[in-house]
């Protein structure tokens, strides 16, 4: 295993190269991740407007509650990092504390399906069209089964990076696009011998894609001896009610600032459709560039809950400095080469989504660039945000962070929205402005605490968190 987790990194530029190698097979995977869900609009969108409007409420709904829950028992992978860092022995306390992941994962698995299975109310309360209400609860009554093993496959990614292998994690997420490809191919339109499905074949896709995922890594496991020997399937019925509770007190908050953050900015989604059409559609197509640039320092972010968990296993005052820091510097750099693209080659960027030499794109094209000027603005400081929370998660600090994230994201980002947008005239470019606001709040208040981190005890194992 030591070929593959490098603890000791005494200089800036060691524990520059092991983030970057750590980084950049999650950074990889999560592009990935949204190429599966790329692959199931182009297929859905050829159904038509509605059932791709209704595939995609119910990605609104689904997705968050997946996002969330999977990040509550993503507390996982600080715990094996301090378990490996602390240089005792690792095999009991990795696979109890990987044994309890999963069990949550099922558990809030159960309830997240309860959850998206309320798709129905919450479109009637927002009034929808009943034509898509129908073709979304059809959609959403197949796809929900998909939620567990999908929270499973989480747990088992973050294990699996967690102990220096997430080239697994890129490998397996890039075989779900052509596996959710064929079978979209498949079961939505009768091909290959499976029945004609319509929308229903696009949730069919999504089970099988998630199920082979899931077995694939259950396979990668079983099969390397360095991630086989922590056993985590070893007596999988025996609770280890410690660990349980200590992911869902660590988890939650985590699953918890990530509900938030997304929401606001589906709030937002909704506030640019009481402004116009043109201006929802360029805020949809300006912030997809921005989410797939944020894919970036997300996944440095990851590594730096790892790298800073080993270091805070081994007690390493230096080891968690350099770690995070390194971490916020490569994070925030890509995010410095973002902007200034969305600033100096804004047609380029959109050039990926839409025809921008379609005149009946012009006005979707023109709010567009606008927004992209205020993306960049706040580029920096979402990938601030984000890398100094993955910092924080290493030294198992996320209820403060989790407050943060809320007042920031809601309060004076939101808030900016709603009165910028609606009362000061400014319409999209003021909802903007909040949003980036919020990001800007949340950047600042996180960095003050990591470099307070000393201070305030959360170096020390088992601190209290305050």
């Amino acid at each position: 295993m030591r070929d593959a987790v490098h603890l000791e990194t005494p200089t800036w530029g060691t524990e520059a190269r092991e983030t970057f190698r750590l980084s950049w097979p999650l950074v990889l995977a999560n592009i990935l991740q949204m190429g599966i869900y790329m692959v199931d609009v182009i297929f859905i969108a050829r159904l038509g407007e509605e059932p791709l409007a209704a595939s995609g409420l119910v990605a609104g709904l689904f997705g968050l509650i997946v996002w969330s829950l999977s990040s509550l028992s993503g507390a996982v992978a600080p715990l094996i990092a301090e378990a490996i860092g602390a240089r005792g022995p690792s095999l009991r306390p990795v696979r109890r504390a990987t044994r309890m992941a999963l069990w949550v994962a099922a558990i809030t698995g159960i309830l997240g399906m309860g959850l998206a299975s309320l798709l129905g109310p919450v479109m009637r309360v927002t009034g929808q069209a009943p034509s898509i209400i129908a073709l979304a609860i059809e959609y959403n009554s197949l796809v929900i089964f998909s939620m567990i093993p999908m929270l499973l496959a989480s747990v088992l990614r973050n294990y699996v990076s967690a102990l220096g292998w997430p080239v697994f994690a890129t490998a397996i997420t890039a075989l779900g696009i052509p596996i959710n490809a064929l079978a979209n191919y498949a079961f939505i339109f009768g091909n290959l011998g499976a029945p004609e499905m319509g929308l229903a074949g696009a949730a069919v896709a999504t089970i099988i894609t998630t199920l082979i995922t899931l077995a694939a890594y259950v396979a990668v496991i079983l099969a390397v001896p360095k991630l086989a020997r922590y056993h985590i399937f070893y007596r999988f019925w025996r609770p280890d009610w410690r660990r349980f509770w200590l992911i869902i007190w660590i988890g939650t908050p985590i699953g918890l600032t990530v509900a938030a953050e997304a929401g606001v900015f589906s709030a937002a989604a909704f506030l640019m459709g009481r402004i116009g059409a043109a201006e929802l559609a360029g805020h949809i197509v300006a912030l997809n560039i921005a989410a797939l640039a944020f894919q970036v320092p997300f996944g440095v972010g990851q590594a730096a809950t790892i790298r800073v968990g080993y270091a805070y296993g081994a007690q390493s005052q230096h080891g968690i400095k350099l770690a995070g820091w390194v971490a916020l510097a490569i994070g925030t750099g890509f995010m410095a080469f973002t902007a200034m693209a969305m600033v100096l080659v804004p047609e380029y960027l959109l050039m990926i989504y839409v025809d921008v030499n379609d005149p009946k794109n012009a006005a979707l094209i023109g709010f567009a660039l606008q927004y992209l000027v205020l993306a960049a603005a706040f580029q920096l400081v979402d990938g601030l945000q984000a890398v100094a929370a993955g910092a924080l998660r290493g030294l198992q600090d996320t209820r403060v962070p989790m407050w943060i994230a809320i007042f920031s994201y809601w309060v004076p980002g939101f808030g900016l929205a709603v009165a910028l947008g609606f009362f000061a005239g400014l319409e999209g470019v003021g909802v903007w402005i909040g949003l980036a606001t919020g990001l800007a709040c949340a950047a600042f208040l996180l960095t003050w605490r990591w470099l307070l981190r000393e201070r305030i005890g959360l170096v020390r194992r088992g601190h209290k968190q305050v």
